[in-house]
Order: C-alpha cells, then sequence, then structure tokens
C-alpha cells in the first residue's frame, strides 16, 4: 500500500487552543501554512467545509498557485450546487493544478447548521441518498464520453455533458466521511477512499470489515482507508502526556473566553456520537489514544489523538497501517508549528516503519 499523509490548512491562525486574533481569511496565514506542509512532506491537505466559513474551492486555487507538489484536499458538500456545475468546476481545477486536487465528500449531519445554506432536506438518510445520486451525475459528467440522462429522485438531467474531464484517465479522487450505515451504503458505491475518525483498533477493524462488505455487494474493489488523529508529540512519553494535559486546560480556557457551551442531549452524527462513547470508556485506550479534548469539545470534529514520542505514535500508526489504513490526516492544535514538527520527525518515521514492514513481508 502507498502510505499517505494528509494535513490541515485553516483560513486562519485558530485551533480549540488558539483564539483567532486575525481576519476571517487571513492570506499570509494560509500561504505559509500551506507551504509548511509542502517542505513537511504531506502529500495533502484538507480545506474545511462549512456554512459559514470562506469557500474553500477558491482557497484551494489559491493555495495550489503557491505550491508545487501539494494536493488540494477540498471539502464539499453535496445538495448546494448542481452536480453539473459541481463537476466541471472541479475538472477545470484538476487541469489548472495538473492533478492536485481531491475530494472530500461530506453529506453532513446538523440539520440546524445545514438549513444556514437552504438544505430542505431533513432525514438524514436521505441526505445521503441524496449525495449518491449526486455522485452519480458527477462521475457521468467525469466520464461520458456522450450527452446522458439521469432521472433520479433529487436530480434530473436530460443531455448532461461535459467536455472538460478530470485531467488523469483515474480521474479526481473521492473520499467519502461517516459512520452511520447510510454513510458506508453510500461509500461501498462511490468511495476511492473512506475516511474516518481515530477510533480504537477494535473499532477501525469493524468499520473497515462494513465498509468493504458494501463495495462488495456493488461489485466495486475496496476503497482505501484514511485515519484522522491530532498527534500530541514530546521527548518522551511523560511530556507528551503533561502536553496533552497542558492541551485540554487551554482548550477549557478558550471555550470559557468563546462562552462556548457544548449543550445537552447528543450530537446529530454518528461519528461524533462513535468519538463520545469511546471517551465513556476512558480517558486513555490502547496504547496511544487519547479521548480527553473529544469529550470536551462534544466531539465536534477531528478531535482524538495519539500521545508520546514520535517513534511512539510512529509505531501507533503502524499499527493501523497493518488493519489497512494507509492513509493519515493528522492536524496539530497550533497549525504551523505542529505541521513543521510532524515533517521533522513523524512523517519520516511513520514512512521508514512501513517501509521496513513491506520490505519483510516482500
Amino acid at each position: 500500500m502507498a502510505l499517505e499523509f494528509i494535513g490541515f490548512i485553516g483560513n486562519n491562525n485558530s485551533s480549540e487552543t488558539i483564539v483567532r486574533s486575525g481576519p476571517v481569511l487571513d492570506i499570509d496565514h494560509v500561504e505559509t501554512v500551506a507551504k509548511a506542509h509542502e517542505n513537511a512532506g504531506f502529500d495533502r491537505a484538507l480545506l474545511a467545509f462549512h456554512s459559514d466559513l470562506p469557500d474553500p474551492l477558491q482557497v484551494g486555487q489559491h493555495i495550489a498557485s503557491v505550491t508545487q507538489r501539494l494536493n488540494v484536499f477540498i471539502a464539499q458538500r453535496p445538495g448546494f450546487t448542481a452536480p453539473t456545475v459541481f463537476a466541471r468546476q472541479f475538472a477545470t481545477l484538476d487541469h489548472l493544478t495538473k492533478g492536485r486536487v481531491s475530494l472530500n465528500v461530506i453529506t453532513g449531519g446538523d440539520h440546524a447548521e445545514l438549513v444556514h445554506d437552504g438544505n430542505t432536506v431533513p432525514d438524514k438518510d436521505e441526505r445521503y441518498a441524496r449525495t449518491s445520486e449526486f455522485l452519480d451525475i458527477v462521475r457521468s459528467e467525469w466520464s461520458s464520453d456522450t450527452p446522458f440522462d439521469y432521472d433520479g429522485k433529487y436530480y434530473q438531467v436530460k443531455g448532461g455533458f461535459s467536455q472538460i474531464k478530470p485531467l488523469r484517465p483515474e480521474g479526481i479522487p473521492v473520499f467519502i466521511a461517516g459512520a452511520s450505515d447510510a454513510a458506508i451504503k453510500v461509500a461501498g458505491r462511490h468511495a476511492d477512499i473512506f475516511a474516518l475518525w481515530g477510533e480504537t483498533y477494535e473499532e477501525v477493524r469493524s468499520i473497515i470489515g462494513r465498509v468493504k462488505a458494501a463495495a462488495a455487494k456493488n461489485n466495486r474493489p475496496s476503497p482505501r482507508f484514511s485515519l484522522s488523529f491530532r498527534p500530541i508529540l514530546a521527548e518522551t512519553e511523560e511530556l507528551a502526556w503533561a502536553k496533552a494535559d497542558s492541551i485540554l486546560a487551554r482548550a477549557q480556557a478558550v471555550q470559557e473566553v468563546s462562552g462556548f457551551k457544548r449543550g445537552a442531549g447528543q450530537p446529530a452524527n454518528e461519528g461524533s456520537r462513535r468519538l463520545l462513547a469511546l471517551a465513556a470508556k476512558g480517558e486513555r485506550l490502547d496504547k496511544r489514544l487519547w479521548t480527553g479534548l473529544a469529550k470536551l469539545t462534544g466531539a465536534r470534529g477531528n478531535s482524538t489523538s495519539l500521545v508520546g514520542t514520535p517513534q511512539q505514535v510512529a509505531e501507533a500508526l503502524l499499527d493501523y497501517y497493518a488493519l489497512g489504513v494507509d492513509i493519515f490526516l493528522i492536524r496539530g492544535f497550533d497549525p504551523l508549528v505542529d505541521a513543521i514538527d510532524y515533517g521533522r520527525e513523524l512523517i519520516p518515521l511513520t514512512r521508514e516503519l512501513v517501509a521496513r514492514r513491506e520490505a519483510v513481508a516482500a
């Protein structure tokens, strides 16, 4: 398997532990962090989508213009742009970036947030059904040599066709995220890569099996698997756990400044519920999995960490690699500093361990 690392480029210098002080779209920050990711050896960098954030498609085009090799991994929500238009937008950007585009399909689990953009489909399973139709049409635009029709519940197309196709014959990589049965069903039909948040070895093994079974039902090969963590590194294991405690304290302080309250009840999306269920089992799980931040924030996003020395965390990533994960999204709490630190030790150490494992297997 080809090992890959994905980073994260926010629109400004902020995180759970850093209060934003600059503009919402801090161009200097975006450019600096993008170049740091490229120099650190990341393969891709994720650009997030939210109903009140700058448009990641345009930010991604700018990032590609100031880098040479870094792939821009752009999150998008089906349902708010016509799939034919969307397909041409991505195919065009794929050519402009010389093939450095990948797509993160985020169906969205929180209807209360989705209505900010005019979502009219409150049921989550229905939204995934809409996503499936959306991707049917996108892939037809990307691949069909002749005009096509599509008659679905959510989309109808007559004579759809795009002159511009993705740059490479294999197309633009499509990542699908989600932990619900509906998400896995769509992944079985459409995913090139299935993206998970960081969970225990047991949970990751289980969801990989479910996705592979869903792909087999569609007579498709298994997708690749991506796993997301917030690594916390230090020179010794003791210092790393102390750093985790410090990060938690700073995140609590930021919440107090921002007035954020987690609120009552369970989160709307299955992925967050799964992380909170892990946090209920304990703050430290398996060898290095830490759930402290997930519990504090209500697991609103990628919020579980691997804690230890670079060597120890690399070994934990190798364990997940052995389960079938060959793409790791690693994102820190200090966007620029952590990206540089990961490139200094964690990324090369993990690549070395994987290379050794593959050499032994060969």
